[in-house]
């Protein structure tokens, strides 16, 4: 890569960023552009972040995430199976997540615990959501509020799971992919 933009000379500047549409500064999706569904996931993910480090009762959450800006605009029928279905079959979730991981299930941080939380529900309950957009749909909510690398352990673990989940979905789309 040319360095001639590096060290412009003195009463040069260097040439204006190309404007990325559809994404803020730091390259998260910009909310006008994201689904009703994404939007669940997001305050689904927040909700199941308090639960699982401030230990809030599910009722408590969603009266709070009910109010918080841009709700309205969420698939609220999703946002409800997500963050109570997660809570209350936390303990079957967690059974399916914790021989997957190559830690403890408490060394995952909140955000990436959540993600495979929902992952799995997903990949449980909603048939309606192909595996491959509940990974995709997953991974990207990693990479907008997690660790730097977090989307990439939580992208492992739920590739292993989906096969356990989904084996006739998985296996088709194998299939369709080698033909």
């Amino acid at each position: 890569m040319s360095d001639e933009y590096a060290s412009a000379p003195a009463g040069k500047s260097s040439p204006p960023r190309t404007k990325r549409t559809g994404l803020t500064s730091t390259g998260a999706r910009k909310a006008a552009s994201k689904a009703p569904r994404t939007r669940s996931r997001e305050f689904a993910l927040q909700g199941l972040y308090q639960h699982i480090v401030g230990r809030n009762d599910a009722t408590s959450i969603d009266m709070f995430t009910r109010d918080l800006a841009g709700f309205h605009k969420c698939d609220a029928l999703h946002y409800d199976a997500l963050l109570h279905g997660c809570i209350k079959l936390e303990e079957d979730l967690n059974a399916l997540i914790t021989p997957k991981l190559d830690r403890k299930l408490q060394e995952l941080s909140p955000i990436e615990h959540a993600c495979m939380w929902i992952g799995t529900y997903e990949l449980m309950h909603c048939m309606d959501v192909p595996w491959r957009v509940v990974l995709n749909e997953v991974i990207e909510l990693a990479k907008e509020f997690g660790g730097t690398d977090g989307h990439k352990y939580v992208n492992g673990i739920l590739n292993a799971l989906a096969p356990e989940l989904r084996a006739t979905e998985v296996e088709a789309d194998k299939a369709g992919k080698t033909a």
